[in-house]
């Protein structure tokens, strides 16, 4: 419960002005109860209205996309662009195509993009974006003509040095080729305006690994730091089946772990050898199927149709990452009596405060979103950065910074929690740490900002 007067007045005014927008309350409440003992010994915040200022977007762009399926019907989906705050680089989050997205989600996600972006130590700003079109089932030519209609509009309000959006769930190399595509056609410029595009016009090596990889590498520092232990022998559960839980289990596989289950929307695959990455991606990122293939084709994976099953699957480390608020309080409770010692969130706001509190009863590390999935978006920034330099880097070289750069964000959430009384907290440090930055520099900028 909040305790600071001046965190529960500025909770308040949220609540007043954005009272239907849950998913948004629920990450700003995470951050306001972190940020207490901030508050109380750093008065000119609250002199300076830092947060006020913090939780109001820069702006909120709604808009209209119209396309043309191929049986030659018009189509009509909503789009969006939340440039939150830009007080220290340009606005830098992802574009989510998925039928739940609505205004609370993209508030939420460009809410946690700024202090995630602030962790990563890169001059960027925190900004999210996405349309309610679900590109599954679609052809390639609708998702074509949908990409360039969504363009035709979001290219008015980004830019290199304005805001650089990135892939998301159900945004990958195909939609962000075919967006750069038309914004180099409508702007007649060859720039770093998106980042996740292929190697070919500009992107990075290691970005589509990032978030994943990324992801492995904090949680390995995590264990070796608080706990000294590691990846190696640990069994491991990973929910989702998309890039970035693709990935985190490819390199907790490489770590010495064996990941023994994962899931997508409609259930989950155990294997109890460990899952075969390589079949895995090829059902889900070659075929596009359902993960119950995976079970079809690799002898003794069994699959189960309760998605929410997969928390009561034993294990050392979770990893989850899917989707937000995916792992309630139930599940952490199953996670706990089973042993678990260790979650590192994949997925954006995958665990519930509930959820988060019973981890951290029980004594389990919990590694938070904006800190432990900030490789995706700390890659995006080096591709920023080799666009502007007209340059590029080998993936080992882009491997090596984003390892860096992940053990540098746990230290500095570490340091942050223990400096502020809550040694051992990541939650707590990272949303510290991250604000610190920014509010600094809001406070730097003048109050026109």
């Amino acid at each position: 419960m909040l305790t600071n007067e001046y965190a529960k007045r500025v909770y308040a005014l949220a609540e007043a002005r954005s009272g239907e927008q849950k998913e948004f309350l629920q990450a700003l409440y995470e951050v306001l109860l972190s940020l207490e003992p901030v508050l109380e010994t750093n008065p000119v915040y609250e002199k300076y209205s830092v947060l006020e200022r913090m939780i109001e977007p820069d702006r909120q762009i709604i808009f209209k996309v119209v396309w043309m399926d191929d049986a030659g019907k018009i189509q009509v989906n909503r789009g969006y662009r939340v440039q939150f705050n830009g007080a220290i680089g340009p606005y830098k989050g992802g574009l989510r195509f998925h039928p739940s997205v609505n205004l609370s989600i993209m508030k939420f996600l460009g809410f946690e993009q700024i202090l995630k972006n602030s962790l990563t130590g890169l001059p960027m700003g925190g900004a999210k974006g996405g349309s309610n079109f679900d590109p599954k089932g679609k052809s390639d030519m609708e998702i074509m003509r949908f990409c360039q209609s969504f363009m035709m509009e979001l290219a008015k309000h980004i830019g290199p040095d304005t805001d650089v959006p990135a892939g998301d769930i159900g945004v990958g190399g195909r939609e962000i080729g075919y967006m750069f595509g038309m914004y180099r056609r409508l702007r007649n410029k060859f720039t770093g305006v998106l980042t996740g595009k292929g190697v070919e016009f500009g992107g990075s090596f290691t970005r589509t690994e990032a978030t994943g990889y990324g992801l492995c590498y904090f949680a390995e520092e995590m264990l070796k730091c608080m706990k000294n232990d590691s990846f190696r022998g640990k069994t491991v559960v990973v929910s989702g089946a998309g890039n970035v839980a693709l990935h985190a289990a490819e390199k907790a596989a490489q770590l010495g772990a064996k990941v023994v289950a994962m899931c997508d929307s409609n259930g989950y695959v155990y294997d109890p050898r460990g899952i075969d990455v390589a079949v895995m991606k090829q059902v889900k990122e070659v075929e596009r199927a359902r993960i119950s293939v995976y079970a079809d084709r690799v002898p003794g994976a069994e699959y189960h149709a309760d998605r929410k099953g997969i928390w009561s699957v034993k294990c050392d480390i979770a990893l989850p990452c899917a989707t937000q608020n995916e792992l309630d309080a139930d599940d952490a409770r199953k996670l706990v009596a089973n042993g678990v010692t260790a979650v590192a969130e994949g997925a954006n706001m995958p665990s519930t405060l509930e959820a988060i509190e019973v981890f951290q009863k029980a004594g389990v590390l919990f590694a938070p979103a904006k800190a432990a999935n900030a490789g995706g978006v700390a890659v995006s920034g080096l591709e920023m950065s080799q666009n502007s330099m007209r340059t590029n880097y080998t993936f080992e070289e882009v491997d090596e910074k984003l390892q860096s750069i992940m053990t540098n964000i746990f230290h500095n959430s570490y340091d942050a929690a223990e400096k502020y009384g809550m040694k051992g907290n990541l939650v707590a440090g990272a949303n510290i740490a991250g604000f610190l930055k920014v509010a600094d520099a809001i406070v730097g900028q003048g109050i026109m900002l």
